[in-house]
């Protein structure tokens, strides 16, 4: 079931918001463009927005993009149960369901990635092709500094920038602090996913990093090597540079050619 609002906007098409009853939740979902279906899932303590605002004007225009908010975020309240990549991957199945979507592109961007090969190894009939961004396979991916950080982290130390995209949708600040410290602890308790199951994966992959990114260039080779029918771009820039993710800067000319790498990934039968 589903409940949907279609808006005129300056854009060349009409942007369709609505929500989904699935697995318990009531899911916000927002299509922009025409074209084949291309899934965008964001990052841990972010909304649609703080992640790809920058290139759904650009992706809409060659693309049907539906971007959803998980769980605890943005749109999305959260319910009694626990975070995990699975279920989050289990919930994108279930809406693409109610979307009478059989099948579709699917693009995570960091724990958004994470759910992506989750939804790739538990949904492969469901699956197209799948770009992960910024993501790592097991702990061992991720730099020292990562782990550090994650041992000892503060709320004060959450960007500024999720915080206000937060309260603009959801002004309550005790389901800010939940959202936060669910987003941690999953972290914490990163669940590694085997060779094996990243080898069942047979889905066209795309993976991207950034030279200066939370998981190390020889990690994003090894999971190059691991997926048989895959793809390495390694760009320079931090975490989320090369799509403009809201606490990046914003290099049009980087966030451009990405977004034409990923159309022509996409385009090869």
């Amino acid at each position: 079931m589903t409940n949907q609002d279609t808006s005129n906007t300056s854009l060349p098409y009409d942007t369709i918001t609505g929500y989904a009853a699935v697995n318990g939740l009531k899911m916000y979902y927002e299509i922009h463009g025409i074209g084949d279906p291309l899934f965008l899932i964001h990052g841990g303590g972010s909304t649609l927005q703080t992640t790809f605002g920058r290139v759904i004007p650009l992706l809409a225009k060659s693309h049907k993009v539906i971007a959803v908010e998980m769980q605890a975020h943005g749109h999305t309240a959260d319910i009694d149960r626990p975070l995990s990549f699975e279920q989050d991957a289990d919930d994108i199945a279930a809406l693409l369901k109610v979307l009478h979507i059989n099948k579709a592109d699917i693009f995570g961007f960091s724990n958004g990635a994470s759910t992506t090969l989750q939804f790739a190894i538990r949904h492969p009939e469901m699956v197209n092709k799948i770009i992960v961004a910024s993501t790592f396979y097991n702990k061992a991916g991720a730099p020292d500094w990562f782990w550090d950080m994650m041992s000892k982290p503060t709320f004060e130390g959450m960007p500024q920038p999720f915080k206000d995209a937060f309260l603009a949708i959801n002004p309550d600040t005790n389901a800010l602090h939940r959202m936060y410290e669910r987003d941690v602890a999953r972290m914490q308790a990163f669940p590694d996913i085997t060779a094996e199951q990243m080898k069942s994966i047979k889905a066209p992959a795309l993976i991207i990093i950034g030279d200066k990114d939370v998981v190390t260039p020889e990690h994003a080779v090894e999971m190059h090597r691991l997926l048989s029918n895959s793809r390495l771009a390694l760009i320079p820039g931090g975490h989320g540079d090369y799509i403009g993710e809201i606490t990046t800067p914003q290099d049009t000319a980087v966030i451009a050619g990405t977004v034409g790498m990923i159309d022509s990934f996409l385009k090869v039968n």
